[in-house]
């Protein structure tokens, strides 16, 4: 749903541009953990105060995955043990977080050093942080008082007709729940041989590899985070060799592998890495390379988690 007012926030000052509308001014990129930052976080908290809202919802929740292309050095765990009560298992889509919980995630994504996500109130609100410290906030009412907060504050809000940072839907997309239909024919699929390990992508960059048996099925089923995207894959090979002979000679792969405890690992390396993936790969019981290129990679089937009431609320595609 497209809120009908839309604010792009900055420290920018409109009148250091030129006639191409590139900034000239003396303003950093990034924050400077004073100031300027402190009243980025009181312009969101006024919009949401007048908006009405106490509380925001967490979407499409992203890591860095391959490289970390922030300025400052990243936080362990991506910013988010001590800031949520479940740390990084509480970061999904979906999560709930209090006023206060949203604007320390927002200073996360201000620095560029930690995770991201969009923040939302469904219907009424909405705040993403866009590179070089560009802030959109949207709301379902025109919020003058916070505009006029934001001037005061030495900030710069300017109109705008939608976020660039909005959710779009891939055209080509497409979402299947993952419910009782779909672990039956995970099922069957494992028990015909034609599936053995299952990806539940918990977050957009961050991956967790399963070893699916007939036994096992119910109990990944149990411990799927909420809102995971899923993606069942073939058995990995036990012909180890065979494997690592395949490894290009340049590009990006992504190696998965099983351990003498059952346990499933996964790396993504390109060739100048493929020495240490080779190492971690060659003690493996079972393994696989797969693309990490999306017209190249092609799971056996694939679904979105629903809610408890079993609806699909998750809006990322597969």
């Amino acid at each position: 749903m497209q809120l009908p007012y839309v604010y792009c926030v900055t420290k920018y000052d409109p009148a250091d541009r030129d006639e191409h509308g590139h900034y000239t001014g003396t303003e950093d990129t990034i924050s400077d953990h004073g100031e300027i930052e402190a009243a980025y976080l009181q312009t969101i908290d006024a919009f949401a105060v007048e908006t009405g809202i106490d509380r925001l919802a967490v979407r499409e929740p992203q890591v860095p995955s391959l490289a970390h292309f922030g300025l400052e050095r990243p936080l362990e765990d991506f910013g988010l043990d001590g800031l949520l009560p479940t740390g990084l298992a509480g970061f999904h889509d979906g999560a709930e977080v209090t006023l206060d919980i949203g604007l320390e995630l927002v200073r996360r994504m201000l620095r560029d050093n930690g995770a991201w996500c969009r923040l939302e109130a469904e219907g009424t609100f909405a705040v993403h942080v866009g590179w070089d410290q560009y802030v959109y906030i949207s709301s379902s009412r025109p919020c003058e008082e916070a505009l006029a907060r934001t001037r005061e504050l030495g900030l710069f809000p300017g109109r705008m007709d939608a976020s660039p940072y909005g959710f779009e839907a891939e055209e080509d997309g497409g979402q299947r729940p993952g419910d009782d239909n779909f672990w039956a024919d995970l099922h069957r699929a494992v028990a015909n041989g034609s599936a053995g390990i299952l990806e539940e992508m918990y977050l957009e960059g961050a991956s967790r590899w399963h070893h699916v048996t007939g036994d096992t099925v119910d109990t990944i089923r149990a411990r799927v985070a909420p809102r995971a995207r899923l993606a069942v894959w073939a058995p990995l090979s036990s012909d180890i060799d065979a494997v690592l002979g395949a490894l290009p000679a340049e590009g990006l792969v992504e190696g998965v592998w099983q351990d003498s405890e059952g346990r499933i690992h996964s790396a993504i390396a390109d060739e100048n890495d493929f020495p240490e993936l080779r190492a971690q790969m060659s003690s493996a019981c079972a393994a696989a390379l797969l693309s990490v290129y999306a017209d190249e990679r092609a799971p056996l089937f694939t679904a979105v988690m629903p809610d408890n009431d079993g609806v699909l609320r998750a809006r990322w595609q597969t």
